[in-house]
């Protein structure tokens, strides 16, 4: 086999990790049987009370950086999003522990049966074979250390076993049902994005995140925007996207079809690693039929 270079994903803190080879994908995605993994958290008031308490205004902002301004555009490799609409109440951060360090993602909320859904990476809620995250927080619409929008802790956390188990970046994907926050769903209170299977496949996206190293402190949204294209090595089934997000963009929404002036659009993707020698293009994993029946179990669960 070719070597290839070692990928890293897109977390505050860097954890090591390489997509499915050519030779592991060698059935499509499709083909594979890729089962759903769970993991459920008590739902003890005492511990959601704990996890909100835990993520105080200076923990969220222990990893900030000085950003940088960059121009608002729909092709773009990095800008801040200094517009409303859906896509800034949708998006949030997600700030978690995992081996007892602190880490931070990005996260969108979708449509989902059960109101309470919201997609990410999945190496923001498990570090493929080994523990899940503790701690989990998602905090909707952040910026500048605020939470308008109150924070919604898991209650249920879903990965592809291909990941859980095997680590594989090309399902390097969460669903993750939040508990209500003082009685309210959490679809209740930002609205929620589409979903859809089989794509982007070269359609214009958006990526969006709170990248939070080099040019951007994580304090206000970003996104970068353009055609994703396959990879020429063939290293991993996902798409590339120009962007310069940094790490912290982890698990942020690939929205397609989107619409600035209301800042909707459609998740078909989410922000998962670059390779080591081409830190200018993200990769996102496509969401094909093992994401779908992820989103059935979760959206239900």
């Amino acid at each position: 086999m070719v070597p290839r270079p070692t990928g890293f994903l897109l977390a505050a803190a860097a954890i090591a990790v390489s997509p499915g080879s050519a030779a592991d994908a060698g059935a499509s995605a499709a083909e594979r049987v890729v089962r759903v993994v769970s993991h459920e958290v008590p739902s003890d008031p005492r511990l959601q009370r704990h996890v909100r308490r835990y993520w105080t205004p200076e923990r969220m902002t222990a990893t900030a950086a000085e950003p940088v301004a960059a121009p608002r555009a729909l092709r773009t490799t990095g800008s801040f999003w200094t517009s409303k609409g859906l896509v800034a109440r949708t998006t949030g951060k997600v700030f978690f522990s995992l081996g007892g360090r602190d880490f931070l993602c990005s996260a969108s909320t979708v449509r989902s049966a059960n109101r309470d859904l919201v997609v990410t990476a999945g190496h923001c809620v498990k570090a493929g074979r080994g523990a899940w995250a503790e701690n989990w927080i998602f905090v909707p619409g952040y910026r500048d250390g605020t939470s308008p929008y109150g924070g919604f802790t898991a209650r249920r956390m879903f990965t592809p076993d291909a990941w859980s188990q095997g680590g594989d970046g090309d399902y390097d994907v969460a669903m993750v049902a939040v508990a209500p926050s003082e009685g309210r769903h959490v679809l209740d209170v930002t609205g929620g994005q589409r979903i859809a299977f089989g794509g982007p496949d070269g359609r214009r996206t958006l990526a969006f995140g709170y990248p939070s190293s080099g040019a951007y402190d994580g304090e206000r949204l970003a996104y970068c925007g353009g055609h994703p294209t396959g990879d020429p090595r063939r290293e991993t089934t996902g798409q590339g996207l120009r962007c310069d997000l940094t790490r912290g963009a982890s698990g942020g929404p690939w929205l397609s079809g989107f619409d600035p002036a209301t800042g909707t659009g459609v998740v078909t993707s989410v922000s998962s690693f670059k390779f080591a020698d081409d830190r200018g293009t993200m990769y996102g994993p496509r969401f094909g039929d093992p994401v779908r029946r992820l989103y059935q179990r979760a959206q239900h669960g």
